[in-house]
């Protein structure tokens, strides 16, 4: 049995919807009915009576109900307890954050702090943005950080987690330079001739942004998709290898640009083949008796003094 099944349980007493607390737990409605299944093996009984509509619980799933609470909370005291033996680690704050921001937004966001705020000890732990997201939903970081567009919003609950707003990214398409400086794929491409196309793996945030961005374009594009990966920088070095066409994050290539290594896919007359997404950072909201650390604490004020709290 896994502790997340337990979450997963206590969710849907709560909310009484398989789909919305599928949404709350950030997996699919299947995946979330079989955890729950999962667990309904495991007690050897039925917990949730399917017959009516909102979700009722059996008398058994009402006595699990409320063990679930107390063993959910005895957990969360004991690694309370277990974080406060570290008192060196009560000054690192830990950030979830994907790979493409840990590999860009990240690094100079950090320094940018330094002169501000003053310098902060973190530990930063880089994953594809579902699992990053989950990080925070699991209690294993103080503060994720993430694109956010409104066509792919995160589910999160604004009365257990706020946000802050840190920047803004461009995500735009891009390519090699031939010898004389211009891009050696132009967009839009031909019928009968589509370019060469770098595109995300099924699934990927940008990816999504990156389809949206297509298909909201007033101009038909030829793209041959050639090559994937759920990595801007995976993309990024194919391109600059003249492998193809790539939508990249502006803060990916800035350095690229400037030595011409890159440049835009996109000729100065197409317009709208760009997307700007906000960059934000999310912290579940202080509740009970387990206080955010003093350090993630003193950060989280800055940024909402000087972002605009959510």
């Amino acid at each position: 049995m896994e502790t997340k099944w337990l979450e997963d349980f206590v969710s849907l007493a709560e909310t009484r919807s398989f789909s919305r607390s599928a949404q709350l737990r950030h997996v699919t409605q299947p995946a979330f009915s079989r955890r729950i299944q999962a667990l309904e093996a495991w007690a050897g009984t039925d917990l949730v009576d399917r017959s009516s509509y909102p979700t009722r619980l059996t008398p058994a799933g009402e006595t699990l109900y409320a063990q679930s609470l107390e063993m959910l909370q005895a957990l969360q005291s004991t690694r309370a307890m277990l974080r406060g033996h570290s008192a060196a680690g009560q000054d690192v704050i830990e950030f979830a954050v994907p790979h493409t921001l840990a590999f860009t937004f990240f690094p100079a966001w950090v320094s940018s702090l330094r002169e501000k705020f003053g310098p902060i000890k973190s530990r930063l732990i880089a994953l594809n943005v579902h699992d990053a997201v989950m990080r925070l939903v699991e209690g294993g970081c103080d503060i994720f950080i993430g694109y956010h567009h409104a066509s792919q919003p995160f589910q999160l609950d604004a009365d257990r987690y706020e946000m802050v707003t840190l920047g803004e990214e461009v995500l735009s398409p891009y390519c090699k330079a031939d010898s004389n400086g211009e891009p050696m794929f132009k967009l839009p491409g031909r019928a009968g001739q589509p370019l060469p196309y770098l595109g995300y793996a099924p699934g990927a945030y940008l990816g999504r942004v990156t389809d949206l961005i297509l298909k909201e374009s007033s101009t038909a594009i030829h793209l041959d998709r050639v090559y994937e990966t759920d990595m801007a920088e995976g993309l990024k070095v194919m391109a600059m290898e003249g492998h193809g066409v790539a939508f990249l994050p502006y803060s990916a290539v800035k350095k690229e640009l400037r030595s011409r290594r890159l440049v835009s896919a996109a000729p100065p007359e197409m317009k709208g083949l760009e997307m700007a997404m906000d960059v934000r950072a999310y912290r579940e909201k202080p509740v009970g008796k387990e206080a955010p650390k003093g350090t993630a604490q003193a950060l989280w004020t800055y940024l909402a003094t000087h972002s605009g709290v959510k």
